[in-house]
């Protein structure tokens, strides 16, 4: 049967889930101050959460009616069982974020203890386990609802891809609001604190710490494991609707996409155990590794389970041998790689554009700016290219079926990728904590070490993301279109190249109204901070502590109202062109928003993460080091990419994906 071995491989990652948890609770999480602060995180955290899953809650209700009342006005194969299962996504995607913002928000303070006594790998060790949490959370959930849902309604595909919407509207609220807030909050205590104080990074006496350490977890915890569930959801939807819609209902190719799922699970366990047996002194070559380790036992069992599930097939009249899809898979793999790689290279310190940037910042930050900005920019090519020839090399294996394949490809390592990138966070908080605490320097630097190494993982993981998002979208398109009757989108007909003008347009207006909800939040955090450092009579001689919970509710307040117009936009839209100019013109809407899309997506992760390394190399001592020029220009540089990386990028790459999963689920309204 399709689904018991899924199903054990859910499960087995939920214990894996249990295990970690455990082994985070468990240890040491440091004296007073240290629980104090790290509570004060936790409190934060909880509350958006709440505000923010209240919204999503409404957004989620309101759709969910709409599809079950389907029926009442159209034949269309809608109705309440796809609502159903639009409600299981939905509320899968939620509970993994919360779960792994939960025990995120309690490593923080062990991780910062693990680096006082153990050092490094005590500190690794915590970070590691915390963010793991998050990846398995993601898998394991997310495969045992979609089981679940296949089960209930016998793989019918109009009720499945459902499940995908509702884990791809989570995700984009998620991952705007959660990058909203924690964007607005690091550039208020950033530039407040470090550039106009000129105090030290998650100083007690800056009231912005705490909101900015809020938004780590809020954005790069529980947004990104939203993220990540929704791509790997889509990614094994595309190829169960490509091989329904092409035909291959009843073939055993519908097997594969589950138990390759499967293997990654086990696979991504084995990889974070890696990085926990191996991380002493080489950390990042200890996240890097266990990726790798992930990635290459993901690529054997494929192999096998391919050559014993799978079996040759036809598609549009074209044969394809049993171990078409094998290779296709792989092409998503090899390209995966490239993407981290390039990753790497541009935002790593360690390599020559992030070091060029940091020496260029001595002439001042618009330099740091334009550089940051140019690095993103060539920063597109490699990946691209490699995308490219993989749509054309998986096609060429195995069809349309193929290309999805290809998505899965990338993201069967979810679990390891989500754990790789969610412990950045952990590590950064930890460092707050040691900063607030007034540890010896001495941690904060462990802690720092562990930062950086974070942004650099943190980029590849985006890049892993935006190109299976590329993947994925691509398949997911021409699912619509064979579900929606559409051949060929003409790009002669004026109203498929309206549709196309009006997509490529649409990441475009989209990342505007995400950066100026963070100016708004940052704008309004930079008077609060002001005002209590002029107003509290013995903050900044470090006499009171400041008024935290004003910076929170500020945060809280500018992400809620940020994320709704753009939210709202992306669901609408869709629907809007394909009854106003029809299925053909919502095909072209889909391309032009995937071809910008991916193009900003790259590039404003890879931009970000450049500028904050420039600024880390620069604190490492070198080029004057803190407090110079040159690291004033880095931090305003920083406050520049971090809403590029952490909040528009992001935010991007769920888009495309979200306006392709609602146009299949509305495509039996559209078809001709």
């Amino acid at each position: 049967m399709i689904t018991i071995i899924p199903v054990i491989a859910s499960l087995l990652a939920m214990a894996f889930v249990a295990f970690l948890i455990r082994d985070v609770m468990k240890k040491d999480p440091g004296n007073a101050r240290m629980v104090e602060i790290s509570k004060a995180v936790q409190e934060g955290a909880r509350a958006f959460l709440k505000r923010e899953y209240t919204y999503i809650g409404i957004f989620v209700v309101v759709i969910a009616g709409l599809i079950a009342m389907a029926p009442a006005f159209t034949d269309v194969p809608l109705g309440w069982k796809t609502s159903v299962a639009f409600i299981a996504g939905a509320f899968a995607s939620a509970l993994a974020g919360y779960i792994g913002m939960s025990i995120a928000t309690r490593a923080n303070s062990r991780t910062t203890q693990g680096a006082l006594s153990g050092g490094l790998q005590g500190a690794l060790g915590v970070a590691v386990s915390g963010g793991a949490v998050m990846g398995m959370s993601v898998v394991g959930l997310s495969l045992f609802g979609l089981c679940m849902v296949y089960v209930a309604f016998d793989g019918e595909p109009a009720i499945i891809n459902g499940y995908a919407m509702g884990a791809s509207l989570v995700a984009l609220f998620a991952r705007s609001g959660g990058g909203i807030f924690t964007k607005g909050a690091d550039m208020g205590a950033d530039l407040v604190g470090k550039v106009e104080a000129g105090i030290p990074e998650d100083d007690p006496r800056n009231p912005a710490v705490i909101a900015d350490n809020v938004g780590d977890n809020v954005g790069d915890v529980a947004g990104l494991g939203s993220d990540l569930l929704e791509s790997y959801v889509e990614s094994i939807i595309a190829a169960l609707a490509i091989s329904a819609i092409i035909g291959l209902g009843n073939n055993s190719l519908q097997v594969l996409p589950f138990y390759i799922a499967s293997a990654g699970i086990v696979a991504s366990i084995l990889g974070v155990l890696y990085v926990k047996l191996t991380g002493k002194s080489n950390p990042q070559g200890s996240l890097m590794g266990g990726t790798y380790v992930s990635a290459i036992l993901t690529a054997v069992a494929t192999y096998f389970i391919v050559d014993n599930f799978g079996s040759a097939f036809a598609e549009d009249g074209v044969s394809y041998s049993k171990l078409g899809p094998f290779y296709a898979t792989m092409s998503g793999v090899v390209s995966g790689i490239i993407v981290g790689f390039c990753s790497e290279y541009y935002t790593s310190n360690k390599f020559k554009p992030v070091k060029k940037l940091a020496e260029d910042s001595k002439s001042g930050p618009a330099l740091t700016v334009t550089g940051g900005i140019a690095i993103g920019m060539a920063s597109t090519a490699i990946p691209v290219i490699a995308l490219a020839i993989a749509v054309m090399l998986s096609f060429d294996f195995a069809g349309v079926y193929g290309v999805a394949m290809a998505a899965l490809g990338m993201l069967a390592t979810t679990g390891m990728v989500v754990a790789v990138d969610s412990y950045g966070p952990i590590a950064d908080n930890a460092g707050g904590i040691a900063e607030m605490a007034e540890l010896d320097p001495s941690v904060r630097e462990i802690t720092d070490n562990l930062d950086s190494v974070g942004n650099t993982t943190a980029a590849i993981g985006k890049g892993f993301a935006i190109g299976s998002a590329a993947l994925a979208s691509l398949a997911l398109l021409v699912a619509y279109m064979k579900s929606a009757n559409v051949d060929i989108a003409d790009i002669k007909s004026p109203k498929v190249l309206a549709g196309l003008l009006i997509g490529g347009m649409f990441p475009f207006l989209i990342s505007s109204m995400l950066f100026e909800a963070v100016s708004k939040a940052a704008f309004k955090m930079i008077e609060e901070v002001r005002r209590q450092f002029r107003e509290i009579p013995g903050l900044m001689e470090g006499k009171v502590l400041p008024d935290s919970a004003k910076c929170v509710d500020i945060s809280t307040t500018g992400a809620i109202q940020g994320m709704l117009v753009p939210g709202a936009l992306a669901i609408v839209t869709p629907p809007i062109i394909g009854f106003w100019l029809g299925p053909d013109a919502l095909a072209g809407l889909l391309v032009g928003a995937l071809i910008t899309g991916v193009m900003l997506g790259i590039q404003m992760a890879n931009s970000g993460g450049a500028m904050d390394n420039a600024k880390k190399f620069i604190e490492e001592g070198n080029f004057g080091g803190k407090g110079s020029d040159t690291h004033k220009a880095t931090v305003i540089g920083d406050t520049v990419g971090d809403p590029l990386k952490d909040t528009v990028g992001p935010s991007i790459n769920i888009l495309i994906k979200l306006m392709a999963v609602i146009s299949l689920v509305l495509a039996p309204l559209f078809a001709q």
